[in-house]
């Protein structure tokens, strides 16, 4: 009973009044989402528009690593706002960047119609992970059945040069990343926990493995990518979706084997990330990169009931709303073009808030 209290105390501290903050962030996810559907949506093609300036870009239309910003972030929105259908325009969206080739069929970096690009397997990861997550909710197959399809694709990805991991984009051999091995994880582990089929299992551990193996760098983070074409060299790039996604992934491993080294793992990264990325109220990363860091600090807060990680992003989200707003929008981002997937991940990072602080206390 003692126990409870002081997390109760805990809570209200870190979020005031719980329900109020909670429908704070949720109002903020749903004002910059109207903005989205205002500025940056083209009802007529059903299409994501890359920036609020079209004249930055050839391409006005919005790469597919912005749309899997949107879909992750819409999955939240349903999961704090049931009987919502956010995904459904987004999925369309995506749709239109579906390229069913040879070797197996997946998302291309931009509209198919429109011309074929490059398929990479992050961006599928992404789509996969998310496509995961509503099935976990809603145990609508057919999300299901797009998990296995994109996990089938991203495998195709996979060899053994450098001893293993999955490259980053296809017909390219030049670079093994954390980006695109990270989040084949987490694709791995959930389609296990939805089937149950030990493969798959197999597949996150070996993953996870080698990215530890190969990408872990001495400070508890993880370096970009391995060149196998270059004498093995390190890309040290520190980002902080990269340690966001090996943090969930250690944390769902944990709760798969039960084995404590997982635990110890997602610890040291949390903190690590801590010290790397968080000053002040500030978070030295773009706002996509920051959601997927949240993905990581939530699974770990519901693991180890440890607020720091948490209290220091709602800080950030705070900061973000107060100091990096367009007021006349509601959009977030220093410059005066804005940009889809920044959007995205503010729109996450709120709607993953207002989730934690409406459901930790009853």
């Amino acid at each position: 009973m003692m126990g409870r209290r002081v997390l109760r105390l805990a809570l209200c501290c870190l979020f005031g009044t719980v329900s109020a903050t909670a429908q704070s962030n949720k109002e903020k996810a749903l004002l910059i989402l109207q903005s989205v559907n205002q500025f940056l949506y083209e009802p007529a093609s059903g299409l994501y528009i890359q920036t609020s300036d079209r004249t930055m870009n050839h391409n006005s239309h919005a790469d597919l690593w912005s749309v899997c910003g949107m879909i992750q972030a819409t999955n939240e929105l349903e999961r704090i706002d049931n009987g919502k259908a956010y995904m459904k325009p987004v999925i369309h969206a995506i749709n239109q960047y579906y390229d069913s080739q040879a070797p197996a069929p997946g998302y291309a970096s931009y509209i198919v119609k429109e011309g074929r690009e490059d398929r990479y397997y992050d961006d599928n990861q992404w789509i996969g992970i998310a496509y995961m997550d509503a099935y976990s909710r809603t145990r609508n197959k057919w999300y299901l059945t797009k998990g296995i399809e994109i996990y089938r694709f991203m495998m195709t990805g996979y060899d053994n040069v450098t001893g293993g991991g999955i490259y980053w984009k296809e017909n390219d051999k030049t670079t093994k990343n954390t980006r695109s091995n990270g989040p084949g994880i987490l694709l791995a582990i959930q389609l296990y926990e939805a089937t149950h089929q030990k493969s798959y299992l197999d597949t996150a551990v070996s993953l996870y493995n080698w990215v530890n193996q190969y990408l872990h760098s001495a400070d508890g983070l993880y370096w970009d990518a391995i060149k196998p074409a270059e004498n093995k060299r390190i890309d040290s790039a520190l980002y902080a979706y990269n340690a966001g996604s090996m943090l969930q992934a250690s944390v769902k491993l944990y709760h798969l084997t039960k084995k404590n080294q997982y635990l110890k793992a997602a610890q040291q990264i949390a903190e690590s990330s801590y010290q790397h990325f968080f000053y002040r109220t500030k978070v030295k990363a773009s706002y996509w990169f920051n959601a997927v860091l949240l993905r990581g600090f939530e699974a770990l807060y519901k693991t180890d009931l440890n607020l720091k990680y948490i209290n220091a992003m709602q800080e950030y989200a705070d900061w973000v709303w107060e100091r990096e707003r367009d007021r006349s929008t509601n959009m977030v981002g220093v410059r005066p073009e804005k940009e889809l997937l920044g959007q995205a991940g503010m729109i996450e990072i709120y709607a993953r808030l207002a989730a934690m602080a409406r459901k930790t206390v009853k």
